[in-house]
């Protein structure tokens, strides 16, 4: 072989070998694992709960019930699908009680318990627990159920009929249903939820893009809030919405800026995260906190938000800020095999999740859904957080950065926009700005840079993306790009 020539594939390989590695991947750090439905059964997935002998619920949007044994096991034949219950209509919540055995159902009509009562595995008491809202047949009157409160309060947010107005009673409101069976109205302006969970030891719901909703957004539930669709307003002059909510808010104007009507609205609470539309999703969905301690990964404590037309999962650090939640939007997960609808994390960080495309179709492709997310045990280089600063953001991430390239302003680029609050259709983005980054100023441990904008713009979506952020070995962000709803600007 003639030398020179040797030597040159020598290089060559060496070059290719360097190459070999294939850049990160998200299903490297968090795997999927499509649970075995069985066949002829359509499980389009519309809500998960765990019961205390380890078996996983499955609602549908069918109204039927399956109960799954070993849904944790790694040899997937170990697992058994049993039908628990069925006759119900588009169930959106189960929550099991333990302080009476029942599991509680949220469907459209009502809500209800139900149990085994023999041991034989299938559900023989059904009985109405609470059905104090009205329905008329429409579509668009989806009824999302919360688990128990600490005081033993199911939370309900109940879609409007339509996207527009309530003909029904209680049509566009979220009401608390006590351990009693009593209604109890809590929050008005609701318009299209999608999923309900407790965060940080408060309600939120996701809000889908629509009237008064330029953007799909993650809302705080704050009791006696305004959340900013008047479309049943009407019925905060019942006598129970006048014993609870303390009168009607003032009507808003149609076309303004959300920023400029809180000024003018008391009770109306902003979103805390803004989803931008067709960025991160297009119809957010089910959502949870990780309270795994770790075990789900470098995340604990943080908020996720699913989206069932992008079949996708995103990441909201969040904080409070003179009183108001606002966060970070960042992608965690896509690729899911359908749109997403509920999520449930255990504690022993097992993610179980579903869906159904219901004719809506969605990026996953397949009709349904049931899936199980668990961390490989690898940290991924990701922004671990953001929190604001009154000139800009402090960012921190998993692993320390290379501090030469986190340290250089143009590893950044920014922009920032609002969306129109009115009465049409949801929103284009509008006053958007771009935001110049005066300085970079990475820590000592290069665990998180404090970034210096100028203008920070209250009430807006700042977008920061960090393409020539690396970590020490070169490796960039698996996710680069990261969304903060700025509804107040701290003071330090």
């Amino acid at each position: 072989m003639n030398f020179p020539y040797f030597i040159l594939i020598c290089v060559a390989s060496v070059v290719l070998s360097g190459r070999s590695a294939a850049a990160p991947k998200e299903a490297d750090f968090y795997p999927s694992v499509p649970l075995p439905i069985p066949a002829g059964v359509a499980l389009e997935v519309s809500a998960l709960e765990m019961m205390p002998d380890g078996q996983l619920m499955v609602g549908t949007r069918r109204g039927d019930i399956y109960a799954v044994t070993n849904p944790g096991a790694e040899d997937l034949s170990q697992m058994k699908f049993t039908k628990y219950g069925s006759g119900m209509h588009e169930i959106l919540g189960l929550a099991y009680n333990a302080k009476d055995g029942f599991l509680y159902v949220t469907q459209r009509p009502e809500v209800t318990k139900t149990k085994d009562t023999d041991g034989d595995g299938r559900c023989d008491v059904y009985e109405t627990f609470f059905d104090g809202w009205g329905q008329s047949g429409d579509y668009h009157e989806y009824n999302f159920g919360s688990k128990f409160d600490p005081e033993g309060n199911l939370w309900t947010v109940l879609c409007l009929t339509g996207s527009f107005s309530s003909e029904i009673d209680w049509r566009g409101w979220c009401l608390r249903i006590s351990p009693e069976g009593k209604a109890i109205p809590t929050c008005g302006g609701v318009r299209s939820p999608g999923g309900i969970g407790f965060l940080f030891g408060e309600c939120f719901f996701t809000d889908n893009q629509g009237p008064w909703n330029g953007s799909s957004s993650l809302k705080c539930l704050k009791p006696g809030s305004f959340q900013g669709h008047d479309g049943g307003n009407k019925w905060y002059e019942t006598p129970a919405a006048k014993a609870t909510m303390g009168g009607t808010p003032p009507p808003a104007q149609s076309g303004s800026r959300m920023v400029v009507e809180r000024t003018k609205v008391p009770q109306l609470v902003p979103p805390a995260i803004m989803l931008p539309h067709g960025r991160v999703g297009q119809s957010s969905s089910g959502l949870f906190e990780d309270i795994s301690g770790g075990k789900f990964g470098p995340f604990a404590g943080q908020a996720f938000v699913a989206d069932q037309g992008f079949s996708n999962i995103c990441r909201c650090p969040m904080e409070k800020v003179n009183g108001v939640w606002q966060g970070g939007c960042i992608v965690f997960r896509e690729g899911f095999r359908c749109g997403i609808i509920p999520m449930l994390e255990t504690k022993d960080g097992t993610l179980y999740l579903g869906g159904a495309d219901r004719g809506w179709g969605s990026r996953g492709g397949n009709p349904f859904t049931l899936e199980r997310v668990r961390w490989s045990g690898q940290v991924p280089f990701e922004i671990q957080n953001i929190r604001a600063k009154n000139d800009g953001f402090e960012v921190a991430f998993t692993a320390p950065v290379d501090a030469t390239k986190a340290a250089n302003p143009a590893s950044y680029q920014c922009e920032a926009w609002t969306y129109i609050f009115q009465s049409s259709y949801g929103s284009p983005e509008v006053d958007k700005v771009l935001p110049a980054v005066k300085s970079a100023e990475v820590s000592a441990d290069g665990l998180t840079v404090r970034l210096r904008l100028t203008p920070l713009t209250k009430g807006h979506v700042h977008a920061i993306d960090l393409p020539g952020v690396t970590d020490k070995d070169g490796v960039p962000l698996l996710h680069s790009k990261v969304y903060y709803t700025l509804n107040e600007i701290p003071s330090a």
